[in-house]
Formats: structure tokens, sequence, C-alpha cells
């Protein structure tokens, strides 16, 4: 994800949470509408893993706004090798991955090579 596509997401995602804040709700404490998406958490459709951090809010936003009744989420292959399919004209919501990375090494000290981890986020 490019620098750019980056800030536009947490622009979106900043919106979204103005916008509910001027509503006079507090999306972080319940953004959902029980009558139009159950209250669970996000969640992989295939493996079960559980989303966190930011995509928390972006997927029940996303999922309110299309109207969805599950919080259950597939990659568009993962919905093909389960014999699924997209629909026509859907479009995807976009995530942010983030995770930690050993870039390499770099000389320490008496020649010795230190690995250093760090975020990753994209």
């Amino acid at each position: 994800m490019s620098t750019s596509e980056r800030q536009s997401l947490y622009g979106e995602v900043t919106a979204k949470i103005i916008a509910e804040l001027e509503e006079g709700r507090l999306p972080w404490v319940q953004p959902w509408d029980a009558s139009r998406c159950p209250c669970t958490m996000p969640h992989n459709g295939v493996s079960g893993r559980v989303y966190s951090g930011i995509n928390i809010l972006i997927l029940w936003a996303s999922g309110i706004e299309q109207g969805y009744g599950s919080q259950r989420w597939l990659t568009y292959r993962q919905a093909e090798k389960a014999g699924g399919h997209v629909r026509c004209r859907e479009k995807g919501t976009v995530i942010c991955y983030a995770d930690r990375f050993t870039p390499g090494t770099r000389p320490g000290r008496q020649g010795a090579k230190i690995a250093r981890r760090g975020p990753l986020l994209s």
C-alpha cells in the first residue's frame, strides 16, 4: 500500500469516526445497530482469526453500511477456493496489515551482525 493510499484510508476512517461523534454516537462503544448487524467481532471466515486494531472499526462500519448480517470476512481468493464467488460490481473493504519484520542485518560491535525488528504497516 502506497503512502497516499494509506493516508487516504486513515482519512476515511477518521471521517467516519467524526461523523459518528457528530451524530452523538461513540463508535468504540457501540457502533452498530443490533437489528442491522450482529455485534460480534469481525473474523476471517476460513481461518477464524479475529481482526484487531483499527480493522475492527473499519469492518464494523463496512458491515453496517452494506447491511451484512455476519462479521465473517474473506479475501477474493479465499471465496473462490471455498467454491464461492463475488457478485458483479461488489467492492472490497481495505484493511491495514500490521506485523513486525526484520529488514536485514547491520554490523554491530566487534563485527557481529545484529538484526533489528521493526513495525510494518501496509
